[in-house]
């Protein structure tokens, strides 16, 4: 009985060592990332993974259109709000969701999923809060590495979301 438990002592162990170098192995190549954006008490916060480019043709290649993206790499993308939002319009009570998009050449589908903690290629469509749709703006210089950032816009912000040449602006007010 003793010898049983210290195979799978170290099988854990070695498992566990595995996993940790796995993780590692694939943050090297799409690093951590966090956006912030605080305005008139409103905090909003997305974690997220920056793939980059690679001389690959991103939207309509590497992530076909028309297909659900995790909107980063690695683990699911995270977005939290401190406070009530509209966001594109329309309303989401505080709290985190995981953010997934539908690249479009016209129309990216931007989704905001209840279920949170799931690796990115898990969307259940069934736990979707909301979905709304924006357009991509071109934009003349290339974005290596895929970025999240806020823009102060009025009494909102802009959540941008740009790589390669593309950008995604969606427009998030507090109620």
């Amino acid at each position: 009985m003793k010898r049983i438990l210290i195979i799978l002592g170290v099988i854990a162990a070695v498992l566990g060592v595995v996993f940790v170098v796995l993780i590692r192995q694939t943050k090297s190549y799409s690093p951590a990332a966090t956006a912030t954006h605080h305005q008139n008490g409103l905090d909003i916060r997305v974690d997220y993974c920056q793939p980059a480019k690679k001389g690959r043709v991103i939207f309509g290649g590497l992530l076909p259109y028309g297909q659900v993206w995790r909107t980063g790499a690695n683990e699911a993308t995270e977005i939290s709000f401190s406070q009530p939002v509209l966001f594109a319009g329309k309303p989401v009570k505080a709290g985190k969701y995981t953010l997934f998009t539908i690249p479009d050449p016209k129309r990216w589908t931007v989704i905001l999923n209840k279920e949170t903690g799931q690796w990115g290629l898990s969307h259940n469509e069934s736990e979707d809060l909301l979905r709304v749709e924006v357009p991509p703006v071109p934009q003349p210089d290339v974005t290596e590495l895929f970025t999240i950032a806020f823009h102060e816009a009025g009494n909102g912000s802009e959540m941008q979301l740009v790589w390669d040449q593309t950008k995604v602006a969606v427009p998030i007010r507090p109620q």
